[in-house]
């Protein structure tokens, strides 16, 4: 009898660690919603590394000596690009970059073109619509010619834009109730200093306006800069062929050196011959008064 006490005791026991157990435990429901929320918040991470609003990073790469920039489009950037080139004929080169700017919608900002027959050279600043900038480095990398040098530089203005943007803002409302004000005013001089204060505003305005214009301007337009050098040709002399004229040549030369060495020479012996002359003739001058006087001879 107690032996079966102790059966069905145990028996109880292991139910209730069985249901213990099972009440813990998470359900499959439970398992799939842990899964989703890893998922969530791994994506969530990676999302937040790659932000709208953090400053991109400029993955540059060249190609046929001009690089060029991968940039975030929903960045305010200033491009700018500066190449030195030689090319057979720099002002045609300078022509042709002129044209590239004009046909995608650009134009020129400044071109010299200085020298004559081998010597020319060129000097010239385009500017392009910044989304048409790669394309313009694209077509001028096909002009004929050799890149010596090439930078290309991005200035990320996003923040001082935003900025100016907010200031402009709280500029406008400001003068908004500036404006408010005025049918309020009860005397001349509260009439006259709201006058004063809106007319303060309003030059600050106008001065944030020019400032995010100029900015606009130059993000929505990028600059080109390009130097253009000659190739020079060295005449080479063909080896083997007598040329009886350049002999000739020579030997003149080699006559006219040789003259003037002459005289050269002359001029210095007339200058400063005298000068070992007086020193021989006070050396035997010398020699003279230290030679011993001749006695006579005695009968």
């Amino acid at each position: 009898m107690a032996r079966s006490w102790r059966v069905i005791t145990l028996l109880g026991l292991i139910l209730v660690l069985a249901a213990a157990c099972t009440a813990g435990a998470p359900t499959t429901s439970e398992f799939r919603s842990i899964g989703n929320n890893l998922t969530d918040s791994r994506g969530s991470a990676a999302v937040g590394q790659s932000a709208p609003g953090s400053i991109p990073a400029f993955d540059s790469k060249a190609e046929n000596g001009i690089p060029t920039l991968v940039t975030n489009p929903s960045r305010n950037l200033i491009l700018t690009a500066n190449v030195a080139m030689k090319t057979q004929d720099p002002w045609a080169t300078a022509d042709k970059a002129r044209a590239i700017a004009t046909g995608l919608g650009g134009d020129i900002l400044a071109m010299s073109q200085t020298g004559q027959g081998e010597n020319r050279s060129a000097l010239i600043t385009v500017r392009v619509p910044s989304d048409r900038f790669d394309e313009a480095l694209r077509q001028l990398k096909l002009l004929d010619g050799e890149v010596l040098t090439s930078n290309v530089d991005a200035k990320d203005v996003t923040d001082q834009f935003t900025d100016l943007q907010a200031r402009l803002v709280a500029k406008q409302a400001e003068e908004q109730r500036y404006l408010q004000l005025f049918p309020q005013a009860k005397t001349v001089d509260e009439t006259l200093k709201i006058d004063a204060a809106l007319g303060n505003v309003r030059v600050q305005i106008e001065q944030l306006q020019g400032q995010l214009n100029l900015i606009k301007n130059r993000t929505e337009f990028s600059t080109i800069t390009m130097a253009i050098s000659p190739i020079l040709t060295v005449p080479t002399e063909t080896a083997g062929v007598w040329d009886p004229s350049k002999t000739f040549a020579k030997a003149i030369a080699a006559l006219s050196v040789f003259f003037k060495f002459a005289a050269d020479l002359a001029i210095w012996i007339l200058v400063f011959g005298w000068i070992p002359l007086i020193a021989l003739a006070l050396l035997l001058a010398a020699n003279r008064m230290r030679r011993p006087g001749v006695t006579a001879p005695t009968s």
